[in-house]
C-alpha cells in the first residue's frame, strides 16, 4: 500500500504540472481528491492492513493527499493570475475616440411617395379609405360591372383562393363598399398593397395602389381634370402639360389614361418616353352608371369620378428609377438615397 500511495503522488504531481485551464483542474480534482478520488480510495483500503501498520500508513496517505491539496491550490492560482495578466495585457479601446452612431432608419420610398400622395388628396378635402387586401370576387370584380366570363377579367390576372375569394388585383372595389354603406356627397382616396400574376422589370406580383374616387350631383369630367391638374403639379413639383388620352375601363365611361409630359426631357423626347414626349402615369373616368345602380344609387341624380394610380410607377418617374425590382431588394445603398 505504501507504494501505491508513492506512485499516486508521484502521478499527481506530474498531472498538475502539465495542467494550464480551470477545465482541467476541475478534472483533476474530481479524479484525485474527490469524495470517490483515488486518494479516498486508497484510504478506505486502511481497514484492511494490519494493526502494527495502519497508523503509519494512515499518516502517510493523509500527509500526501494535503500535499496534493496544496499544489492543487497553488495551481489553481497560479492559472487564474495568468488570465488575469493575459486580459490586461489585452488592446482595450480607447475612449478617448469618437463613437460609432447607430445609422437611423429611413421610411422606404415606396411607403414616402404613398404618404405624399394621400397629404395631397387629404388637402382636397379627400378623406382616406382601407380595405382587405384578401377579397370578394363580387367586389373586386361584379359591383363594377365586370361579371362572371366579362373580357376585362382577363387582364388582371388574379390571384385566387377559392372560386369567390382572391388577392384584389386593385383598390377600386373600395368603390362598392364605400358607396354601400355612405351616401353621397363622397371623396375618398383608398391606398393599399395589390396583386397580380406579373413580374419585369416595371410589374411586381405585389405592388401599390392609390384608387380615388369623388361622387355628387352635377360632377363633370372637368373636375376630374382639375383634380388630377393640382394634383400633378403637388406631386412632381412644376407644372407639367397633361393629356388625357380615350381608353376602356368596365367601371368608368367615358375612360381616359392620363399622360404627362415626360420629367426627363420635358416633352422633348428621349429614351426614357420612348420619343414620345409622353409618360403613363394612371387610369381615370366617369363612374359607370351601372356602378350606381349596383349600390343603391340613382345615376340620373348623382355622378362622379375615379381614378386608380400606381405608387411605384409614380416614385419611378419622380426619382429617376428604371427597374421597379430595386425597392424589393433591401440594399441598403439604394434606399438609404430617399
Amino acid at each position: 500500500m505504501e507504494h501505491e500511495l508513492q506512485s499516486l503522488e508521484r502521478e499527481a504531481r506530474q498531472e498538475l504540472a502539465a495542467i494550464t485551464a480551470d477545465s482541467q483542474l476541475e478534472e483533476f480534482r474530481i479524479r484525485f481528491l474527490g469524495r470517490k478520488g483515488r486518494f479516498s480510495t486508497i484510504l478506505r483500503k486502511l481497514g484492511s492492513v494490519s494493526d502494527e501498520d495502519r497508523p503509519r500508513l494512515g499518516q502517510l496517505a493523509n500527509t500526501i493527499k494535503k500535499e496534493i491539496e496544496q499544489l492543487f491550490e497553488h495551481r489553481q492560482e497560479a492559472i487564474r493570475q495568468s488570465a488575469s495578466t493575459a486580459d490586461d495585457t489585452e488592446v482595450r479601446p480607447d475612449l478617448s475616440l469618437p463613437g460609432r452612431v447607430a445609422e437611423i432608419g429611413r421610411l422606404h420610398p415606396v411607403t414616402q411617395i404613398m404618404q405624399e400622395i394621400c397629404a395631397i388628396f387629404e388637402n382636397l378635402g379627400f378623406s382616406v379609405a382601407e380595405g382587405p387586401d384578401v377579397e370578394q370576387d363580387y367586389y373586386n370584380f361584379e359591383a363594377l360591372n365586370i361579371p362572371a366570363h366579362h373580357p376585362a377579367r382577363d387582364m388582371h390576372d388574379t390571384f385566387y383562393v377559392s372560386d369567390s375569394i382572391l388577392l384584389r388585383t386593385h383598390t377600386s372595389p373600395m368603390q362598392a363598399r364605400i358607396m354601400e354603406t355612405r351616401q353621397p356627397p363622397l371623396r375618398v382616396i383608398a391606398p393599399g398593397k395589390v396583386y397580380r400574376c406579373d413580374s419585369d422589370i416595371t410589374h411586381t406580383p405585389m405592388f401599390h395602389q392609390v384608387e380615388g374616387f369623388l361622387v355628387d350631383k352635377q360632377v363633370s369630367f372637368a373636375d376630374l381634370k382639375g383634380v388630377l391638374t393640382v394634383f400633378t403639379q403637388k406631386m412632381f413639383e412644376r407644372d407639367l402639360p397633361l393629356r388625357f388620352r380615350p381608353s376602356f375601363f368596365p367601371f368608368t365611361e367615358p375612360s381616359a389614361e392620363v399622360d404627362i409630359a415626360c420629367v426627363i426631357c420635358g416633352g422633348e423626347g428621349c429614351r426614357v418616353c420612348k420619343k414620345s414626349g409622353w409618360l403613363e402615369i394612371l387610369g381615370s373616368g366617369m363612374i359607370d352608371p351601372a356602378v350606381f345602380r349596383m349600390v343603391g344609387y340613382d345615376p340620373e341624380v348623382y355622378s362622379g369620378f375615379a381614378f386608380g394610380l400606381g405608387v411605384e410607377r409614380i416614385a419611378m418617374l419622380k426619382y429617376g428609377i428604371d427597374d421597379i425590382r430595386l425597392y424589393y431588394e433591401n440594399d441598403q445603398r439604394f434606399l438609404s438615397q430617399f
